[in-house]
């Protein structure tokens, strides 16, 4: 994985689909320019996310973009997809590690100097930071300053995203940061126009790596 993949890193959410389906708002994100995807999916079955990793896989790889699976270790070996994302509450990532193959990306959220440095023992390619601003996707995150961020970053080899409640209006505030790019959910899929809008966070992504 190169650390330019995390550039523009989205996570999926099917609140926002409407008349839509996840595989076209998928490949308009792409389109506009997001370096690599994750399928998050909470509420569905085992089957339902092997069908829809499935299906998101060559979307992924016409663009040739990395696609990661959320928490489900054992499916995203068996979608054979790039790699998997875990919390800390999740399956730990020694344990991710060990199951996936050398070539696979290993993903880890971490909030402390201390859980990055763990991850990054336990064989993490890149850690998730945050919330870095206040975020209605997961009711439950607390925010980690800004200080923070930029002293995980400074502390490990591996690339770190910032994550949480990140959009157009904020994402300068990021900048010396020491990031390699952000992970963003409502501001690429609540978009009515998923395209033009990931186009436009790429361009001010680029402005602070």
């Amino acid at each position: 994985m190169k650390p330019e993949q995390l550039a523009l890193y989205a996570i999926t959410d099917r609140k926002w689909l409407g008349e839509n389906t996840l595989e076209a708002q998928v490949e308009s994100a792409l389109k506009g320019g997001a370096t690599m995807i994750q399928l998050r999916e909470k509420e569905l079955n085992s089957k339902e996310v092997l069908n829809l990793a499935l299906k998101l896989k060559p979307i992924c790889q016409k663009y040739q973009v990395p696609l990661i699976l959320n928490d489900y270790v054992d499916l995203a070996i068996q979608a054979d997809v790039d790699g998997v994302h875990v919390g800390q509450a999740d399956t730990e990532a020694l344990a991710a590690r060990s199951k996936l193959a050398p070539d696979k990306i290993l993903g880890v959220s971490c909030e402390t100097i201390e859980q990055a440095l763990e991850a990054e023992a336990n064989g993490a390619d890149y850690l998730g930071v945050g919330a870095v601003f206040p975020t209605a996707t997961k009711n439950d995150a607390e925010t980690i300053s800004l200080t923070t961020l930029r002293e995980i970053a400074e502390a490990v080899e591996i690339p770190v995203v910032a994550i949480g409640g990140i959009e157009l209006g904020n994402i300068s505030e990021l900048k010396n940061t020491g990031i390699s790019g952000v992970s963003v959910i409502s501001a690429i899929f609540a978009a009515e126009d998923i395209e033009a809008t990931t186009h436009l966070l790429k361009n001010e992504v680029q402005k602070i790596l």
